[in-house]
């Protein structure tokens, strides 16, 4: 097995973590018909207010690729964009097997 998986972080104005957590949200159930996203979980600490974070698991990197030039998708990281003061990739991951994954 060998899925091309990713770790982020969005980091947001402060007050916006909730509509962050809805744009992904949304970009998640936009993927649902999408047989080559297996994973993707959106995320929040406690702990860090202005932040979200997103892990994805994908058939392929190309899969990954093709998803951002989607309509739905390029539609919501317009409506994303002016709410993130950062985004840091916290590792492209090879995954290896577990639970949740075929």
């Amino acid at each position: 097995m060998s899925k091309f998986s990713l770790f982020g972080k969005f980091t947001v104005q402060a007050g916006e973590q909730n509509t962050m957590v809805e744009i992904l949200l949304e970009a998640a159930e936009s993927m649902a018909d999408l047989e080559e996203c297996e994973i993707y979980l959106v995320s929040i600490s406690e702990n860090e207010p202005d932040t979200v974070y997103v892990y994805e698991v994908w058939s392929n990197k190309e899969a990954h690729q093709a998803s951002l030039t989607l309509e739905a998708t390029q539609k919501l990281i317009q409506c994303a964009k002016p709410i993130i003061t950062g985004m840091e990739r916290i590792g492209t991951l090879k995954t290896m097997g577990g639970k949740g994954v075929s």
